[in-house]
């Protein structure tokens, strides 16, 4: 969206460009992620800034970010910013590492030739992170992560 620094954009332009329906951009104006001048007539005017706004809401709620989190990019006082962030940071750290584990699990499955390929054993070792948290086991000591422990030997 290139303009001069005097251009103002309608909800429904600024919707249309995103491919957003115009409700939304209301609703993050009601909860005070976004502040569009009005004109005469109380239309909504958005500028370059407030263009901006909606794709850092964008990006960050494609992160997974919750627009409580977002506020606090916006936010003037920075207390409580740097905890959020560091929040969705880690966040996105675990997020990335589960990714990894599905990507691993995925190529080695389009490569398995086992024909159940939940007996494969080098397929199952990928999920042995998720194993290790299964508690059915845990009312007997003798038996405590023995799913995980029985992969391990496979």
């Amino acid at each position: 969206m290139k303009s001069s620094p005097s251009s103002r954009w309608s909800v429904g332009d600024v919707a249309g460009r995103f491919g957003l329906p115009t409700n939304v951009l209301r609703h993050w104006e009601s909860v005070g992620l976004l502040s569009p001048q009005r004109d005469a007539v109380g239309r909504r005017r958005y500028g370059e800034g407030d263009v901006v706004r909606v794709a850092v809401i964008l990006r960050s709620k494609a992160s997974g970010m919750s627009l409580d989190q977002i506020a606090h990019l916006f936010e003037r006082d920075m207390s409580g910013r740097h905890e959020v962030l560091q929040a969705h940071l880690d966040d996105l750290d675990r997020r990335m590492a589960e990714m990894k584990h599905s990507k691993a699990m995925t190529e080695h499955a389009l490569r398995c030739s086992s024909h159940d390929i939940a007996t494969c054993p080098r397929f199952r070792a990928e999920v042995i992170d998720v194993l290790d948290g299964f508690t059915a086991f845990d009312a007997d000591p003798a038996h405590r992560h023995a799913p995980a422990d029985a992969l391990r030997m496979a």
